[in-house]
């Protein structure tokens, strides 16, 4: 579980990365170079949402739904404003 965990940080340091390069705040060439990465942040984020929201874990869904409707609007935004 630990190995799935770094794992998970990792992909969602990447996607911190992609946003912000698509928002022209870090590494622009990302963006530039890879266009579609943003709208792979924010199918992944519309995934993690719906995902979060029915899962069967009381804790669970008061704590991730938000966080990743928060993701999710980010990315959106980012995405059709970048």
């Amino acid at each position: 579980m630990r190995v799935a965990a770094v794992a998970q940080a990792l992909v969602l340091g990447l996607f911190v990365v992609v946003v912000l390069s698509d928002a022209g705040l870090v590494a622009p060439t990302v963006a530039a170079t890879y266009p579609w990465l943003i709208w792979v942040v924010v199918a992944f984020s519309a995934v993690s949402a719906v995902l979060n929201t029915i899962t069967q874990r009381p804790r669970e869904r008061r704590i991730w739904p938000p966080v990743a409707l928060v993701m999710l609007a980010s990315s959106l935004v980012v995405a059709l404003n970048g």
